[in-house]
């Protein structure tokens, strides 16, 4: 079993590449492998952290629906790990601390002889809580965001670590051929065009999927930035009903 692992490893022409190549030549090949890696993990960590989002939003969602009538009474279960992966809880968590905060100030505003409309909310006050509930939504859309740059910057950095193997192996080949005799040139030339090829192809292998998740990802965020802006919309239009000052106009 352990000849035969050998032998498929002697056979593979990206391990033959390595081990032929010099110190600068299994540099960049280690680079590309640790690229490679940077991206599966990165691309598993951010496809289940934007699934559990959005899964547990729809989740809080349905449950929000069945009690928007009470909406500053709603209550909802969720455990700890739960609450890092749901930016509808979070943002409906910010809304109602900031409405009850200034309702609360108002209704003390009333107790001391102010307009007897004072424990509603008046226009301000919405546009300040919405202003809020913006830059929770700014902050969500960040968080959601957070490494996804480290698969931009392979995108980009990937084929160019690769064209330096594809230069540096040209190279290689060009300086044996004007440097040593012909019985050995042969096998230092594979070996430099070798190196060319190899990491030419392991480049593409790390950028093409580390390109496709990263345009998914950004996708993904963009819709569930659009669901919680629609969320935040229906969340002021029912306090506004319910809670607004009336303006009275006077004949």
């Amino acid at each position: 079993m352990f000849v035969n692992h050998l032998f498929i490893l002697s056979s593979n022409p990206f391990f033959n590449a390595y081990t032929h190549s010099d110190a600068l030549g299994k540099l960049i090949f280690i680079g590309l492998i640790t690229l490679s890696i940077v991206t599966w993990v990165l691309i598993t960590y951010k496809f289940f952290s934007l699934y559990m989002a959005k899964k547990n939003a729809i989740k809080f969602y349905r449950k929000f629906q069945s009690q928007k009538n009470n909406l500053l009474n709603f209550e909802y279960a969720v455990t700890e790990k739960e609450k890092k992966t749901n930016p509808f809880f979070r943002l409906y968590q910010l809304f109602k601390k900031q409405t009850i905060d200034i309702l609360n100030k108002n209704k003390l505003c009333k107790e001391n002889k102010c307009p007897e409309n004072a424990v509603y909310l008046s226009r301000g006050d919405i546009n300040f809580i919405e202003s809020q509930i913006q830059n929770k939504i700014s902050s969500e859309v960040n968080g959601l965001e957070k490494h996804l740059f480290i698969l931009s910057t392979i995108v980009s950095l990937a084929p160019f670590l690769g064209l330096l193997g594809t230069v540096w192996g040209i190279l290689i080949t060009f300086s044996e051929l004007q440097t040593m005799a012909a019985g050995s040139t042969n096998q230092m030339m594979l070996s430099g065009l070798s190196l060319a090829l190899a990491t030419t192809v392991i480049g593409l292998i790390d950028a093409i999927p580390a390109l496709i998740a990263y345009n998914y990802f950004k996708n993904m965020i963009v819709d569930i930035e659009m669901e919680m802006e629609g969320f935040s919309t229906e969340i002021l239009s029912t306090i506004e009903l319910n809670y607004r000052q009336v303006d009275v106009i006077y004949g």
